[in-house]
């Protein structure tokens, strides 16, 4: 994306409502709601989990984000809205349109599944209340199967402390024009930070009422670096801890607080999660619990599993134990029994030519963090059985894209970590976070390290993965940009390596 057109793409996202011919609402089957103020697409628009003849596009209603009573200043009435999918950005040639209500129970969020789409094709989208319209958004759909598309553009974020530091990693991304964006994570955090940036959080304290939870999340999504990467192209969302809590497990976290409390409070956090995310209506939450794995394809290039390695995992052991026995506890579940059975019949039976497991914490082996016990590190039966499967004659080319830890990490998959000279049988990436840490120095290190020469690369520095996927090979680009501390910034590359079909292990580039 030219700078002419990245400067129209964030005029477009941050656009006020525009006055239209007013709408009919004959036949609707909800009173008027009156006339609502104006800002109403104040967060602007979204889409993901795109398939080949759908796609899901997002927008929620709040003329005041910020209201902390977590109703956006709207009425409590719901709210025809109207919306339009088009193969032009002037909507002369109309795809599909039709109409929908955003309800007051879900925060006046509109998640509408457009279906009849063309496979492999870039759309636009917008709503339309009353006599405003929403920006205009660009999304697009996946190949269909039986397809081998030539190429496969994704970028990698996660972990996006508002306080911490400015978006910029995501206004650097939007030159990247992606086909998606993978989400793995910590898309907001629970405490109530100020920093010392001027974007502290709001409200002031931890969140814990779906009320905190909704004024939370409209802040982050309010960041206009933001709002126009989620209106440039599809995401694929998945939560980690912060969305809820720092570290919780199916048991909780704080042992403090009685169960029924902590479960009040994830069907709070995922509620307002799921208002505020483009996910299908399968995601949405249903009190306490949420299914967020799930599968996408692309092509025959590509299957992709979305995970969840936090709503079913056991409580984690204690610190700094997690290279002893205890983690070997056969007890202790990361995906919990249905995901993972979910996981490995799906990597077994899989027949593209790539084969991606979008997830939050490091999969590899690295003593640096692996003795916190939070990662997989910390449940090495749980990641023994996916690696057997890897050995095994399962998926071709495993790619695996982790977040959390705010660093860089480019590694190789052994089929035994514990056996220095087994057989490698996939690559993962690790992306830093976009803002969370506040700055560091930007760096790559690759000296090896004979306890661990599977880890190919370590790096620091805030930032995304661009990752382009052909037929042939799957190439990473760290791209870590100079300072999160100012609102725009400029970016550089400083490590990528390339995976080759049917050749395990990365190679430097």
């Amino acid at each position: 994306m030219n700078q002419l057109a990245r400067r129209r793409f964030l005029q477009l996202g941050g656009a006020t409502a525009a006055a239209v011919a007013a709408p009919t609402t004959a036949g609707w089957a909800v009173p008027s709601p009156g006339r609502l103020p104006d800002g109403l697409f104040a967060l602007g628009v979204a889409s993901g989990d795109p398939l080949p003849d759908r796609v899901v596009i997002w927008t929620r209603l709040v003329p005041e984000p910020l209201a902390l009573d977590g109703t956006g200043g709207m009425t409590s009435r719901p709210v025809p809205v109207q919306w339009e999918i088009a193969h032009d950005e002037k909507f002369s040639q109309l795809a599909r349109r039709g109409a929908t209500v955003a309800r007051p129970e879900t925060g006046h969020s509109v998640h509408v599944d457009v279906e009849g789409l063309d496979p492999a094709r870039w759309y636009y989208y917008r709503f339309r209340v009353q006599r405003q319209l929403s920006p205009v958004g660009r999304t697009r759909t996946a190949p269909a199967p039986g397809t081998m598309p030539d190429g496969w553009k994704f970028t990698v974020a996660s972990c996006q402390n508002y306080p911490s530091g400015f978006y910029t990693s995501y206004l650097n991304m939007l030159d990247e024009e992606p086909d998606l964006v993978f989400h793995l994570g910590d898309y907001i955090y629970e405490g109530g930070a100020q920093g010392r940036l001027g974007r502290g959080h709001v409200p002031h304290h931890e969140i814990r009422t779906l009320a905190d939870y909704r004024v939370r999340l409209a802040q982050y999504r309010g960041d206009p670096n933001l709002r126009a990467m989620h209106g440039a192209a599809p995401f694929a969302m998945t939560f980690d801890d912060h969305e809820v809590e720092n570290n919780w497990s199916k048991e909780d976290a704080d042992p403090d607080v009685p169960p029924e409390e902590f479960a009040r409070r994830k069907a709070a956090a995922f509620q307002a999660y799921w208002e505020h995310m483009p996910l299908r209506t399968a995601q949405r939450p249903q009190g306490s619990a949420i299914r967020m794995y799930r599968r996408l394809h692309w092509g025959d290039l590509a299957t992709i599993n979305l995970l969840d390695t936090r709503q079913y995992r056991s409580d984690q052991i204690p610190d700094r134990e997690a290279d002893g026995p205890e983690a070997w506890d056969p007890d202790l579940e990361l995906l919990g029994n249905e995901q993972m059975s979910w996981l490995l019949d799906g990597l077994s039976r899989s027949s593209t030519r790539w084969n991606v497991l979008g997830q939050q914490v490091p999969f590899f082996e690295d003593p640096d963090v692996g003795r916190e016990n939070d990662k997989w590190d910390g449940y090495r039966v749980a990641r023994q059985k996916v690696l057997d499967v890897l050995a095994g004659g399962g998926p071709r080319n495993p790619v695996v894209l982790s977040g959390d830890i705010h660093q860089n990490r480019a590694a190789d998959i052994k089929a035994d970590f514990r056996d220095p000279e087994a057989a490698t049988v996939g690559v993962e990436f690790t992306g830093t976070s976009i803002s969370s840490g506040g700055d560091t120095v930007p760096d790559a290190r690759f000296d090896p390290d004979p306890a661990n020469p599977h880890i190919r690369m370590k790096g620091s520095g805030r930032g995304y993965v661009a990752v382009s996927v052909t037929p042939d090979e799957c190439r990473a680009d760290f791209r870590v940009v100079d300072t999160v501390e100012q609102p725009t910034s400029g970016v550089s590359t400083v490590a990528s390596f390339v995976a080759r079909d049917g050749e395990p292990g990365l190679t430097r580039d």
